[in-house]
C-alpha cells in the first residue's frame, strides 16, 4: 500500500517547512496557501515571510474584469457568475 502523503504530518516532497505547512493548516488555510507559505518561509527566514507582502494592488481599487482575470489565474470556481465583491471576498480568501 503506497503512503498517503497527505497525511497530518506529511504534507508531501513539496513543501518546505512541514511545521509551518501544519500551522497553517490548523489555522484554516487551504493546501496551496499553506504550502505557498511554508516554501517562502523556507526560502528565506520565518520572520521575513510577513514583511515581503503589500506590493499589489488593493483588490477594493481594481477593475472587476481586472479581479476576474486573477480569479482565473487562480482558478476561483464560480467567478463568471460573482460580483465584484464576490470576487474580492473570493480573492482575499483563496
Amino acid at each position: 500500500m503506497a503512503k498517503d502523503s497527505s497525511a497530518k504530518g506529511d504534507p508531501g516532497p513539496s513543501v518546505k517547512d512541514p511545521e509551518v505547512y501544519e500551522a497553517l493548516r490548523d489555522d484554516g488555510a487551504s493546501k496551496e496557501k499553506a504550502a505557498r507559505i511554508a516554501n517562502a518561509a523556507a526560502k528565506s527566514s520565518r520572520s521575513q515571510v510577513g514583511r515581503t507582502g503589500g506590493h499589489g494592488e488593493d483588490y477594493d481599487e481594481r477593475t472587476k474584469d481586472e479581479l476576474m482575470e486573477r480569479a482565473r489565474e487562480l482558478d476561483i470556481e464560480g467567478r463568471s457568475s460573482m460580483t465584484k465583491d464576490e470576487l474580492i471576498d473570493a480573492l482575499r480568501n483563496h
